[in-house]
């Protein structure tokens, strides 16, 4: 037996500082403290450790199980020999004998101050994955804290967090200390502790920005119904409400573009397209191609093509670069969109070609063979 004033106290201000019930620390010494012991004493012997707060007592024990017959000297005593120190014993009851071994303050002190700080740093750990579960998918500003080749690593929760480089956006130039925003798009369990993947390169970051530049998007009276994004260049978002005295897109840019201008600028200028979703498909695609304006959509629902037909001067447009706004829009309906110029049109259809009147058209024809040949594009 040792006392040990200052080291109970030690587990009380812990307690204080770091939230951390002193019992989680007493249960871990106690197994560890018998290991140490054993070790110390060089034996084989059954012992076992309480610490007492109470008393501010650390002690140990030394027992062996009452067996009919004995196989293990160091842990069992025959019931004869048990029955000599006390006529009550019976089988299976414990002969202990307290310990009192002075030498062994220093080996337990050692062993106490590695416990506590291992143990401080599991449930740190595990309190910190806690607090991070309930922010997966969410929006947190964080600090990068190192950069390793074209990765940076930023803290989250206490916890370091990889920012891969097909995560960040193509505009980012990061160093250490900057105060960054992130998405957490992934939390998992590893042997060294939670792994915490963020990005600034997915349509869930841009998500997350409006719904904090916008009130009314928070409080569910607008909906974002679909979003898609190619970092760097360019997001389409499509928003309802069904609130008729709202304006849905109206909101999102707010008073003077003050909403998505605090938007685009957290994105270093990339083009936010910010569209008023619609139930009706062929209309949804029509309006998805914004900024391009559509004259005409046939589409056939087997498959979900469409074919949108716009002014040959409004083709590049309708496309886009590289036929990324072609590309985003088909990702923001789940439709493929095959896009033709009026011309071409005429072309097939003659004098029974619908004449452009500045409004959107939409047809369903019985089959849609006339475009699956330009499809392959957007595959």
């Amino acid at each position: 037996m040792f006392s040990s004033k200052e080291f109970f106290a030690a587990l009380e201000a812990l307690e204080q500082q770091k939230r951390i019930k002193k019992e989680i620390f007493i249960e871990a010494l106690e197994s560890a403290l018998v290991v140490a012991y054993k070790k110390h004493a060089n034996t084989a012997k059954a012992v076992e450790v309480r610490l007492l707060p109470d008393s501010n007592r650390i002690k140990i024990t030394a027992y062996q199980t009452v067996v009919e017959e004995v196989e293990d000297k160091e842990r069992e005593i025959s019931l004869e020999d048990a029955r000599l120190l006390s006529r009550k014993h019976k089988v299976g009851d414990k002969v202990s004998e307290e310990i009192n071994s002075k030498e062994f303050g220093r080996v337990a002190a050692q062993t106490a101050k590695q416990v506590i700080m291992q143990k401080l740093r599991e449930v740190e750990t595990e309190m910190a994955y806690g607090e991070l579960a309930q922010q997966e998918e969410e929006l947190v500003t964080t600090v990068v804290r190192r950069i390793d080749g074209r990765n940076a690593y930023v803290e989250v929760a206490k916890l370091e967090a990889t920012l891969a480089q097909k995560d960040q956006m193509p505009s980012d130039r990061l160093h250490v200390g900057d105060k960054i925003k992130v998405f957490v798009k992934k939390i998992k369990a590893g042997p060294k502790g939670p792994q915490i993947a963020v990005t600034r390169a997915n349509s869930g970051f841009v998500r997350r920005l409006f719904e904090n530049e916008v009130p009314e998007i928070s409080q569910g009276i607008v909906i974002i119904k679909s979003i898609v994004r190619e970092a760097g260049q360019r997001t389409k978002m499509a928003v309802f409400s069904e609130d008729t005295d709202i304006d849905s897109v109206g909101a999102c840019v707010g008073n003077r573009g003050m909403r998505v201008n605090a938007v685009v600028a957290e994105l270093a200028g990339e083009k936010v397209d910010i569209i008023p979703w619609c139930e009706d498909p062929l209309e949804f695609i029509a309006r998805a191609l914004s900024p391009a304006k559509v004259v005409m959509v046939q589409a056939g629902e087997e498959g979900r093509y469409a074919k949108a037909v716009v002014m040959d001067d409004m083709l590049s447009l309708a496309i886009g670069k590289d036929g990324q706004n072609a590309r985003l829009a088909a990702k923001l309906t789940g439709w493929k969109i095959d896009v033709k110029p009026y011309s071409s049109l005429r072309a097939e259809e003659g004098e029974d070609a619908p004449a452009p009147i500045g409004e959107t058209i939409v047809e369903a024809p019985t089959d849609i063979d006339f475009f699956e040949e330009d499809l392959g594009d957007l595959e």
